[in-house]
């Protein structure tokens, strides 16, 4: 059954954001490194430009076992909100699934090189999510 696999926080400082969320909770973030060959770079799915981004560790309370994990990045508009991320097995069969059912495909497959696919979706309630296929081949 498809499950939240990441969140996604959009933030207008990234030291100030990057303080609070390790402080208050103790997250690990690191910002990942930009791809050196040609399978390509982390673009945006709005604007279409490199972007960086920040990968958030967070583990349990009681063991320190790894638990979901999730992305820190500079807000791309004004009301980009916080993204919660569910693993599907396709982002193209889900995407259908979600215009079938009455929800919006904001934007359409976009790839993560060598980390997979996602698409940014609208519920029927107006709520955004994506959906994220993994794939090591994504280009």
């Amino acid at each position: 059954m498809p499950t939240i696999v990441h969140f996604e926080i959009p933030v207008d400082d990234v030291e100030r954001a990057k303080k609070f969320y390790n402080g208050l909770f103790g997250w690990k973030i690191e910002k990942l490194p930009v791809a050196d060959n040609d399978d390509g770079e982390l673009t945006s799915a709005a604007t279409g430009q490199p972007i960086e981004y920040w990968m958030i560790t967070t583990t349990t309370d009681d063991r320190g076992s790894e638990a979901i994990g999730g992305g820190l990045m500079k807000r791309q508009m004004p009301e980009h909100q916080v993204t919660n991320y569910i693993g599907v097995t396709s982002v193209d069969e889900y995407s259908s699934k979600v215009e079938s059912l009455g929800g919006k495909v904001l934007a359409h497959k976009h790839p993560v090189p060598r980390m997979g696919y996602f698409a940014l979706c609208l519920d029927t309630e107006n709520n955004a999510f994506a959906i994220w296929e993994s794939s090591k081949d994504a280009k």
